[in-house]
């Protein structure tokens, strides 16, 4: 079975958890309209008892035993399929005060487990969890353009803005008949070497699924007219780079992360 989930899908999923659980279902209840508020149509609330396999990922204790609600579609019949004994990949949070209750971080975030798909998510808790992680990306700071000497001989630098106020700034180079060159920095140093994010990387990620898709006027610090279309040019040419971040959910999940 080949998942359905794209590398930005289990990334969302991922970053949003504070837990990935394997686990085994052992019964399901489905719950009547009036305690299934927001369901969408063509899909039913269970209520679901589960036995643990694994915590793949995850720092709170865990037991045995797991409860936890989850929408899943109709089967042709109209009714609730049949997920007894079947087990699942799980993103979910804790419930407070109450062990074994978990809350998945979107109403459909289970997953039936198939080594493929659990090999890519813990690929992705990996490049997540390590010390040179790329920083969250949350909008564009500044940009400026620089004409060179001569003629399309130019530099554009845009400095992103982060989560947690790590640098990081986009940088494109253009020299007289050659292809424009860019990359990014991940430090301080504006560096003209700096190469592009690698297509299904964690920094490929956090810029081609979060960064504007035009750089803000107020932004460009260039005040002419060449400059500063320059600039808008150049933050058009690196998403055009970067390529589609493709999903099949449509975003990071709806429930807050209660971290």
């Amino acid at each position: 079975m080949v998942s359905p989930l794209t590398y930005a899908d289990i990334v969302d999923l991922a970053d949003s958890a504070t837990m990935v659980v394997k686990a085994r279902i052992r019964t399901q209840r489905p719950l009547g309209p009036e305690q299934s508020p927001g369901l969408r149509p063509g899909t039913v609330r269970l209520l679901v008892q589960a036995d643990t396999e694994a915590l793949i990922s995850g720092r709170s204790a865990i037991g045995e035993s797991l409860r936890y609600l989850v929408d899943v579609p109709l089967d042709a019949k109209g009714k609730a399929p049949k997920l007894k004994k079947q087990s699942f990949l799980i993103f979910a949070f804790p419930v407070p005060g109450v062990p074994g209750d978990l809350q998945l971080i979107d109403v459909d975030s289970q997953f039936p487990t198939e080594p493929v798909l659990e090999a890519r998510i813990r690929e992705v808790l990996g490049q997540l969890a390590s010390s040179d992680a790329p920083p969250i990306v949350t909008g564009v700071g500044e940009a400026l353009a620089v004409q060179g000497n001569l003629s399309g001989e130019s530099e554009t630098q845009v400095f992103l803005v982060t989560k947690n106020g790590a640098p990081v700034s986009l940088n494109v180079v253009r020299r007289p008949n050659m292809e424009p060159e860019w990359g990014v920095s991940w430090t301080e140093l504006v560096d003209q070497s700096a190469q592009p994010p690698q297509e299904g990387s964690l920094e490929w990620y956090r810029l081609a699924c979060f960064l504007p898709p035009e750089l803000p006027y107020d932004a460009i610090l260039s005040r002419d007219g060449q400059s500063r279309a320059l600039a808008a040019g150049d933050y058009r040419y690196v998403l055009e780079k970067l390529g589609r971040c493709s999903r099949t959910r449509g975003g990071p999940p709806v429930f807050p992360n209660p971290r």
